[in-house]
Formats: structure tokens, C-alpha cells, sequence
């Protein structure tokens, strides 16, 4: 059974996944978001008739560190392509012995220890509070997995993102802490991704590719750059695979149009309506618009 409506697919990669494969009737389009630049421009297509949307979340040739990265404009620009459902992929450090390079994670948790950045789209003017009690979609998580499943890579669902804010990597007592908080992989960039798209009444699911073990591992040197490129350059064939399998799954989900996380501001707005800021109102008109034009004839 299809849903009556048809979803959009976006998918943001991370540290090497710059593309997708099989896109057809793509273009490079420039979206103009009302929270700043991008990263990049968008890659707008179809996989198998499926609409997709491709954003790298660092630029092509990786030119934007993880705390410059504006994830206010890319989860935006996306909500203003008409995406419903994102896929995120990104390169991760392990913190457990059995989750070794190479394999996958699909996340279901975060630890938020970043402090530079952009968290909200809801500002003074317009105060808003979502749960993200689940911050990842199950729905999409499932389908990943069941990919994963079906091209033979080594994934496990269910698992706890530590994301710092970087750009350097952790040190060795860092790194032990995050291991006594129970935390499974260590990474820059799905935070305050994952939460913004909650706010914009997007399903987030996010693919954590491990590429080294941080620095707590005694038997592993320190993580360096080529050292995370080596195995980047092997898993980002898998990753796109992984993609290319889900996409169709997603396609047929019926489930979709009653998925909790596309109606996360139902009851989110706590401003007044007669104390909104216009200009900011402004400015949400597609990540809240939903609830802020129904706003607007009661």
C-alpha cells in the first residue's frame, strides 16, 4: 500500500559520501533557506521513480568543519524541498571493543556535548519545545536496517551517539568518560542535526559508519585523519548500497503519513500567538508552517 501522499527522501552524507549512486533527472539546485547558506547546493533527483534530495553536509571537497557547518539552513533548505524523510549518514569512532571499524551503527540515541553551535529554529519571538525522548525515527531505522540486512553489511540497530563539538578529536580521559556514560560511538556532526529536523517535522534516522576505536583502545594508535580516510574509502561503496536499498523500502512504507515525528509541533508553541515575533514567523514559514498557518485562523 503506498501512502496518499508521496514522501520526499533526503539524504545529508557525512565524511566521504559526496553522492549517490543511480540518481536519474539530477541537477545541482541553489536552495535559498531564511537561516543563511547551506552547505552546498542540493542534488535533486529520482532512485527507482523515487524523489530524492542529496545534500553533503561539509560541501563538496569537504570544505566546512563540523562546528561551521549552518544545520540551521540545511535542515531548512531541505523542509523547503518538500523532504519528509532524512537519512543521515557520518563517520563515527568507536567506544566499545565490538564495535570495530568498518561496521555500522544505526543510532536511536544522543549525548549533545557540543556548545558552538545554532541548536533551535525557535528563538525569541517564537519559543517551541519538542521531545526528543527518541530522537531518531524507528520507522526509517528499520528499513535501514533491513538493507543493511539485504547487502550483506555488518550493522547493528540501536546504539548511543556522544557528539562533541570538535574540530579536534578526544583525549584519552575524554574519551574513558564517554565510555563510563555507556555511550557506544563518538562523532561531530549529528547534533544539532537530528534535533532541528524534529523541530522541522522531519523523520531523522541516522547511519554512524565506524571508521577507529578514538583513543581509549590499548591494543590501537591514536586516531588520525588517513588513518579514518583508509577505512571511509571502503565503506562509503557500502553506505551508498545501504541508501540505494532503503529507498524503495521507504517508497512503500504506508506508515509514513502517521508517523509521530511529522507532527512534533502539534503542541510544541508556548508564545502567544498575539506575542510572536512576525519577522521570525517570517522566516519558520517552512519548518513550522504547518502549525503556524493553522495558528493563524483559529
Amino acid at each position: 500500500m503506498q501512502p496518499t501522499t508521496p514522501g520526499v527522501i533526503g539524504v545529508i552524507g557525512g565524511s566521504g559520501v559526496y553522492n549517490i549512486d543511480g540518481l536519474t533527472n539530477s541537477a545541482w539546485q541553489t536552495v535559498h533557506s531564511s537561516f543563511g547558506a547551506p552547505s552546498d547546493q542540493l542534488l535533486v533527483g529520482e532512485l527507482d521513480g523515487q524523489r530524492l534530495v542529496f545534500l553533503p553536509r561539509h560541501g563538496r571537497g569537504h570544505r566546512i568543519p563540523p562546528s561551521e557547518v549552518n544545520y540551521r539552513a540545511n535542515i531548512d533548505a531541505l523542509k523547503r524541498c518538500g523532504v519528509t524523510d532524512i537519512i543521515s549518514v557520518s563517520a563515527v569512532g568507536s567506544l566499545r571493543e565490538d564495535l570495530r571499524p568498518g561496521m555500522f551503527v544505526i543510532v536511536d540515541q544522543f549525548v549533545d556535548r557540543t556548545f558552538a553551535r545554532e541548536k533551535t529554529f525557535f528563538t525569541s519571538g517564537c519559543v517551541a519545545h519538542v521531545s526528543m525522548a527518541h530522537p531518531t525515527c524507528d520507522r526509517l531505522s528499520v528499513h535501514l536496517k533491513a538493507a543493511a540486512d539485504a547487502c550483506a553489511i555488518t550493522a547493528v540497530k540501536g546504539g548511543v551517539y556522544l557528539v562533541m563539538e570538535g574540530p579536534q578529536f578526544s583525549s584519552r580521559a575524554e574519551s574513558e568518560l564517554y565510555r563510563s556514560w555507556n555511550c557506544d560511538v563518538i562523532g561531530m556532526t549529528n547534533m544539532p542535526e537530528a534535533k532541528l529536523a524534529r523541530e522541522a517535522e522531519i523523520c531523522y534516522a541516522s547511519i554512524a559508519m565506524v571508521t577507529d576505536y578514538d583513543c581509549w583502545h590499548p591494543d590501537h594508535d591514536a586516531v588520525t585523519v588517513d588513518q579514518i580516510i583508509r577505512v571511509l574509502n571502503a565503506n562509503a561503496g557500502h553506505a551508498r548500497s545501504l541508501v540505494k536499498d532503503a529507498v524503495p523500502r521507504l517508497s512503500r512504507d504506508a506508515k509514513r503519513l502517521s508517523c509521530s515525528c511529522q507532527s512534533a509541533l502539534e503542541f510544541a508553541l508556548i508564545t502567544a500567538p498575539e506575542a510572536r515575533d512576525p519577522e521570525l514567523l517570517a522566516r519558520l514559514d517552512a519548518v513550522a508552517g504547518r502549525v503556524l498557518r493553522r495558528s493563524a485562523k483559529e
